[in-house]
């Protein structure tokens, strides 16, 4: 059963029977011999046999051998086995000896594993040592052997194998030749090896005869397979070389008409009838034509006509040959191309115009494009285009450009042109396209009355209704709405139709597209009627950002811009106002997208919102990023109503002020006025100046000049009947001046106590042209003394007319220590008026300190004054108020 000693525990791998028991056996008495014989034979740990390959669904059977090193604590009861990872079941163990152990596994049905020897020791494992086993199938019979010959280069055989082996199988291919029996001839036999399911022989090895048979041989460690010795004739698998084409071109004046020109290959068995193929395909055109051309063996070139070919049409040529008796063509030559003879277009460009406004130069700049020929098959190769234009009133000044671009701008005035362009080529010229481009001032109807736009079965369809039914010819135009560039537009003629569709592909997604529609009056363009549309949305890109301004009390302006138009992705339908305050409830206002602002009411006072915005379209909506912001704690209501009234206020102070500032004088007039001083008048010349100069002023500071009225007490009466002797008995008339009592207290100044005499001043009626003669005892006894204080003197003027009263409130001063108060009785006087005096009577009483000079004190208490008679002759003084004067001193 072993062929050489590498195999030798193969066949022990494969199915156990009763007949290979005695061979087990034997082989496990080999593997204790050799173990025991020789310790170095064994590593340190083995397994056998080594990498096998059993038939899928036997029985695999391993042994695991000890080396002398795990000896004497480890023996074959500690190995255990493991297929990939699993731990295999004890019952398929077999110890064989101390090192020895054995592990069976039946119907063994994977197609590649991993088994492992361990030793499992005082709870550890210890990998010894593994192997990888391969299960599969012993060959098929191999069929289907075909050849090819390819004359004096090589000989390739092929065939089929049947099932997958899985396992590594070799090939052999032989060669035999036979006689006319079927009999295989001796030492005629030549093979070749080879791992795949085709075999090669290669030159010089490859003879010619018809006479060959072919065999192939398949085997494996499972076993073999040979097929039958099929007979092949080497002239029915020849197979050529591709032929070379030399030329392909077109006869001057011949249209519709190629000549192919080829050459056939060199190695080629000769005295064999050849068939041609010449293959021929236009460049506009999916499907091709084949014209078949008989050679002889010995022509070395071919040729022939392709007639009933387009014009100026453009075509791909390629030839292959076969052999009369052969089942091989030849492989396609390479191709080559070639067109047919020109001829004039015969169809116009497709042309179409952007007029741009007019500049500041009064011309205009025409942006002209077109299409290429659409005609099929198409005329030929265009060279150029020519373009002709001249004003339409004026056909004399024609001019012409070339382009070989499919576009011109034309810098036009303000008339109308008349533009025609003609493409040519080597054959001549197509007939004229002619666009009229009308004057910048001509105004034209608007025929057509609404478009609109829709999507269906993946097509774009525009839709449109005319005013005029007569016109027949449309221009429908497209373009992106962020297209800048005029020549950056598509358009297409529409004829007798009132709709257009295009594939859905020609508009790309969420971009916003201009359609306009413009109706054709012969070449006359109309005005357009345009709209725009998308044919597929998405939600915006990005949304609004908010901007609150400033806040009021419970109220907020929400602004934002538009998303620009890049960022869109469909018509805007709607913004969505989101707000919400710091604890409370999201609330939300949807305005029309034509709103940018909106005022947020009802706000809570002093309070801080997040507000975002959401731009909305067919597809969905998209939110802005969130802004925060705060009520105001008052509104400017609340701030007018708090700072009006104090605002009134303080412009009230201020005026009231600057009037006082302004009228003081006014002011000083009417409270305090001005009380006239005899001592100043020059109406007459008083006696008591030189007393009053020398004594009473002298005595007089500056400063005591103003005297408080707290500080000074007046005694003013008036009555005519009391004392009779030595006052002046006048007609004065009826009129009598009466003034109440007025109580005077004692005061005390500087903590002494100090007692003046006064001298009572009486004022009577006199007439301007009658002297009077005052004397001092009359004064006296008419006016009692009074106790002031000598530290200031003020005059008070008491005004009335026929009946005046005056009043004053006594007025007491504390001191500490020894100070006392004096009382003065109330008194009572009666004055008499002369009737042409206007003012009452005034009674002044002046109070002469202590210290005053020692002449003044030593003045004689009675004294008479005679005074002068009134100065008639006085400028501006039509009457005299004539104060009487006493200066009281102390006693």
């Amino acid at each position: 059963m072993v062929r050489q000693e590498p195999h030798r525990f193969k066949h022990f791998l494969s199915i156990v029977t009763k007949k290979e028991m005695f061979s087990c056996l034997i082989w496990m008495f080999v593997l204790l011999c050799s173990s025991i014989a020789d310790e170095n034979s064994v590593r340190d740990a083995d397994i056998f046999p080594s990498s096998p390959e059993i038939e899928r669904g036997s029985t695999l059977k391993l042994f695991c051998v000890l080396g002398k090193r795990y000896a004497p604590h480890r023996n074959a009861s500690h190995i255990i086995w493991k297929l990939n990872h699993e731990l295999i079941a004890q019952e398929n163990y077999n110890i064989v000896n101390e090192t020895v152990s054995s592990i069976t596994i039946h119907n063994f049905t994977y197609s590649k594993a991993h088994v492992k020897c361990f030793t499992k020791y005082l709870g550890k494992e210890q990998l010894l040592v593994h192997t990888e086993v391969k299960s599969g199938f012993p060959p098929d019979t191999p069929g289907n052997i075909s050849c090819i010959y390819y004359f004096d280069a090589e000989l390739t055989c092929t065939w089929t194998s049947g099932r997958e082996t899985n396992l590594t199988t070799n090939y052999t291919l032989y060669r035999k030749m036979m006689t006319e029996g079927g009999v295989a001839l001796p030492n005629t036999e030549d093979s070749c090896q080879s791992k795949m399911e085709s075999c090669s022989f290669y030159y010089p090895d490859t003879p010619y005869s018809s006479s060959f048979c072919f065999q192939v041989k398949a085997e494996n460690v499972l076993g073999e397979a040979s097929s039958d010795c099929v007979h092949i004739p080497m002239e029915k698998i020849e197979k050529f070389e591709p032929p070379e084409i030399l030329s392909v071109k077109k006869t001057t004046g011949i249209k519709q008409l190629l000549t192919v020109t080829w050459k056939m290959p060199e190695k080629i068995i000769h005295s064999q009838n050849l068939t041609c193929q010449v293959q021929y395909r236009n460049l506009y055109s999916n499907s091709s034509e084949f014209v078949t051309v008989p050679l002889n063996s010995t022509e070395k070139t071919g040729s022939c006509n392709l007639t009933g070919l387009w014009d100026s049409t453009e075509y791909s040529v390629a030839i292959r040959c076969i052999s009369g008796v052969s089942v091989f063509w030849s492989e396609w030559s390479r191709g080559k191309t070639a067109s047919t003879e020109e001829k004039a277009p015969s169809e116009k460009v497709d042309l179409w115009r952007v007029i741009e406004s007019s500049h500041s130069t009064g011309n205009r700049s025409v942006h002209l494009m077109w299409k290429p020929l659409n005609s099929f098959p198409p005329s030929g190769r265009i060279l150029g285009y020519k373009i002709q234009y001249f004003p339409e009133k004026n056909t004399a000044l024609k001019m012409t450009n070339i382009s070989t671009d499919e576009k011109i701008i034309l810098l036009l005035n303000e008339e109308a042109y008349i533009i025609s362009i003609t493409a040519y080529n080597s054959a001549g010229n197509s007939p004229e396209a002619i666009l009229r481009i009308p004057p910048t001032d001509e105004k034209t109807s608007q025929i057509i009355e609404t478009v609109r736009t829709f999507t269906m079965n993946e097509e774009v369809v525009v839709e449109w209704i005319a005013s005029e039914p007569a016109v027949t010819e449309y221009v429908v135009e497209w373009y992106e709405e962020l297209e800048t560039d005029p020549f950056g537009r598509s358009w297409q003629y529409v004829s007798n139709s009132t709709n257009w569709k295009t594939n859905k592909k020609n508009f790309k997604p969420f971009i916003c597209y201009n359609i306009s529609v413009y109706p054709l009056c012969g070449n006359k363009v109309a005005a357009p009627y345009s709209i725009q549309t998308y044919v597929q949305e998405k939600k915006p890109s990005e949304g609004p950002v908010a901007d609150t301004g400033i806040p009021g009390k419970n109220e907020v302006t929400i602004k934002w811009k538009e998303i620009s138009k890049d960022k869109r992705n469909g018509f805007i339908t709607n913004y969505t106002i989101f707000y919400k305050s710091e604890d409370g409830k999201e609330l939300n206002e949807t305005v029309n997208s034509d709103v940018l602002q909106y005022r947020l009411k009802s706000l809570q006072a002093n309070t801080q919102y997040t507000v975002y915005i959401m731009a909305s379209n067919e597809a969905g909506g998209t939110s802005g990023e969130p802004k925060i912001f705060k009520t105001l704690k008052f509104n400017k209501e609340d701030v007018i109503f708090i700072a009006l009234p104090i605002g009134l206020s303080m412009l009230f102070l201020l005026g009231l002020w600057i009037t006082c500032i302004l009228k003081k004088h006014a002011f000083k007039k009417v409270c305090w006025p001005d009380i006239p001083n005899p001592a100043e008048s020059i109406a007459v010349e008083w006696p008591l100046d030189a007393s009053m100069n020398n004594s009473f002023l002298k005595g007089v500071t500056p400063e005591a000049k103003t005297i408080d009225f707290e500080d000074i007490s007046i005694l003013e009466h008036c009555s005519p009947g009391e004392s009779k002797e030595g006052s002046l008995l006048m007609n004065c008339g009826d009129h009598v001046s009466e003034c109440p009592d007025i109580n005077t207290k004692g005061m005390i100044n500087r903590n002494k106590k100090i007692l003046y005499n006064e001298e009572n001043e009486v004022a009577k009626c006199f007439s301007p042209s009658m002297p009077y003669i005052i004397t001092d005892q009359d004064i006296r006894s008419q006016m009692p003394s009074a106790l002031i204080p000598a530290k200031e003197i003020q005059p008070i003027e008491m005004l009335e007319d026929d009946l005046c009263e005056s009043q004053q409130t006594s007025i007491k001063n504390e001191e500490n220590g020894d100070e006392e108060v004096l009382k003065l009785e109330d008194f009572s006087e009666k004055a008499l008026f002369n009737p042409y005096l206007k003012n009452s009577v005034k009674t002044r009483e002046f109070l002469i300190s202590e210290n005053l000079p020692e002449h003044s004190k030593n003045e004689p208490k009675s004294q008479s004054t005679v005074l002068p008679p009134f100065q008639q002759n006085v400028a501006g003084q039509s009457y005299v108020t004539l104060d009487m004067f006493g200066l009281a001193t102390a006693h």
